[in-house]
């Protein structure tokens, strides 16, 4: 299926690309990886006036840890398969293991992280990992940087709170306090090219060794027409000591957080009741990964 005709543009540095987007007025679209708009536009659901293509644009793709807090700040750039052969995100397991589940070996290839949010899909495999762990983004503009938190970006099913003339430039995660361990753990009928039916992000830190929980983030992916936090979930476990008990009531706490719906790949109540399994097991495998 041949690709509509549009414009393409190719600025070299960031702010060229802001003014470009700055100045079509939301009928342009970012080209990163590729691998979600380019099929989108084949099937006739996204017909833009133009494309700007970011992969000219270096700054967007260099990762580090740097400050005195030892933050991890990746480009946006970045593909999904040089952020898994980087070291430096080795500390966020659960995020490694989004990456790891995200498509086939060429999707991998050519997929961003910073796609993968800006698309906004609920059922992404990145974002809930990326908000478990408090993450941050810069948007860029010609007017300068914003930081904000993952918990605000998303606004419903492909809305984020990107204005017209910004882009996603870098996501931020800061440095993991000690006794702090994460899972993720997704589920789908097959293991590879596969949209999640439900997954689920956990991070948990412990007051010190074999301690008390001092801190709990879990978030729930296509559930809701964004990824939610279960807060019940997480409140029940604040000030408690991890156990098995506990995770399961934790679990049943965030199957009622939850706002799944009905579709063709499964029903609310199926996607439900895998919330409350799905949320232990993430759970289970936070507190076996704590360092």
């Amino acid at each position: 299926m041949l690709i509509p005709r549009f414009e393409y543009h190719k600025p070299s540095t960031l702010k060229e690309a802001c003014e470009i987007k700055g100045k079509f007025k939301g009928k342009a679209q970012l080209l990163a990886g590729g691998t979600d708009i380019i099929p989108n536009m084949k099937k006739r659901i996204i017909l833009p006036d133009s494309l700007i293509s970011l992969n000219g644009i270096s700054e967007l793709k260099s990762n580090s840890v740097s400050g005195k807090n030892r933050c991890a700040r990746i480009g946006a750039c970045a593909t999904v398969s040089s952020l898994i052969r980087g070291k430096f995100l080795l500390p966020y397991s659960a995020l490694l293991t989004g990456l790891e589940s995200l498509g086939s070996p060429l999707i991998r290839n050519m997929a961003t992280i910073g796609g993968n949010l800006a698309t906004a899909r609920p059922a992404a495999d990145l974002s809930p990992s990326l908000i478990a762990y408090k993450g941050k983004a810069i948007l860029c503009s010609v007017a300068g940087k914003r930081e904000v938190s993952l918990d605000d970006f998303f606004l419903g099913p492909g809305k984020t709170i990107l204005n017209d003339d910004e882009i996603l430039a870098e996501i931020i995660l800061d440095e993991l306090p000690a006794c702090t361990g994460s899972g993720y753990i997704k589920l789908g009928t097959r293991k590879a090219l596969e949209i999640s039916l439900v997954n689920v992000a956990a991070v948990i830190a412990l007051e010190k060794p074999d301690g008390v929980i001092a801190g709990a983030r879990i978030v729930m992916g296509a559930v809701g027409p964004i990824p939610l936090r279960a807060t019940t979930a997480e409140n029940l476990l604040m000030g408690e000591k991890p156990s098995d008990g506990l995770f399961a009531e934790a679990g049943k706490a965030a199957a009622e957080d939850s706002r799944p719906i009905d579709d063709f790949r499964g029903s609310a109540e199926y996607r439900r009741d895998m919330v409350r399994v799905i949320t232990v097991r993430a759970l289970q495998k936070a507190l076996h990964d704590i360092r």
